[in-house]
């Protein structure tokens, strides 16, 4: 193992081992999967390796369709009037919210934020839980696609449940390690072939991922900062709209790109039949007795 990588599983405390490429590594107990790639999120170089437009655009069909299945499983689970998105990026998800919620939206990247801003949408920027005041607690708190992008995890899901409100609801939305499209990629990657691998790590992009989890070691987080799983469903990780446009964003090689593309389409009736790639973990937040 080399320098840098952590000394145990931030889950379950197990042995930490090398993992497919140099930044990756894994937990032989738990099956957690983490990264060294570092975010870094206003850094106006890292930037200029995304097309922002051709990501938006491959990325809100999909978001659109999945958002509102998330905003269905909090109000089946009875939740108040209070909600607030860490990383509301483009604002797709406060635009439903807003609809059912008194709904706020923290964005750390200055450039998006700025323009979900401009459209009128309650984002304020900065970081949670940094970006909010002393006294702010909420009904709901929603990471849809960011909680696997924060390195220190366990001190934002402690600061979830101190920003709660009591019974609230904590709702994740990450990507499933236990996903016929990971497995796959993970699979090429060991072949030699890490170009699918590396994508879905969003290696080389502002904000990639840190860590990878599957439901099970998901939940054996959460639950050790004073949480209890609700419900948990799975989305569709893939749709055809927008798919060419989601991978070409990180400007691929053609060669790469159409093999991709091309295989993911031959797969895509087979995703039923398989764990989707996307999952969404609805926890309650623990009575603390005074």
């Amino acid at each position: 193992m080399g320098s840098g990588f952590p000394t145990e599983c931030v889950v379950c405390a197990g042995a930490i081992g090398p993992g497919i490429t140099p930044w990756h590594f894994t937990c032989r107990s738990c099956g957690y999967e983490g990264s060294l790639l570092q975010p870094v999120i206003n850094d106006k170089l890292a930037h200029l390796a995304v097309d922002e437009k051709i990501r938006e655009a491959g990325l809100k069909a999909i978001r659109l369709e999945n958002f509102r299945e998330v905003i269905d499983l909090i109000r089946s689970n009875g939740n108040g009037a209070t909600l607030l998105d860490v990383g509301a990026a483009h604002g797709w998800f406060l635009e439903e919210a807003v609809r059912h919620f008194d709904a706020l939206g923290l964005e750390p990247d200055l450039a998006v934020g700025e323009k979900t801003v401009s459209r009128g949408l309650p984002v304020r920027i900065g970081y949670f839980p940094d970006a909010l005041t002393p006294a702010e607690r909420f009904d709901v708190i929603v990471f849809n696609d960011v909680i696997e992008h924060i390195p220190h995890i366990g001190s934002a899901l402690r600061a979830s449940a101190d920003r709660l409100l009591d019974n609230g609801l904590l709702v994740l939305s990450l990507p499933n390690s236990a996903g016929l499209f990971y497995r796959l990629a993970r699979g090429f990657a060991r072949l030699g072939w890490t170009g699918p691998f590396a994508r879905l790590w969003q290696k080389d992009l502002p904000s990639p991922h840190v860590h990878f989890f599957n439901k099970d070691n998901l939940t054996a987080l959460v639950e050790k900062s004073g949480f209890q799983l609700m419900s948990q469903i799975e989305l569709p990780s893939v749709r055809v709209k927008g798919l060419a446009a989601r991978l070409r964003c990180a400007n691929p090689r053609l060669v790469s790109f159409l093999i991709q593309y091309g295989g993911t389409l031959a797969l895509f009736p087979l995703t039923k039949l398989f764990p989707s790639d996307a999952i969404v973990c609805a926890y309650r937040k623990r009575h603390r007795p005074d």
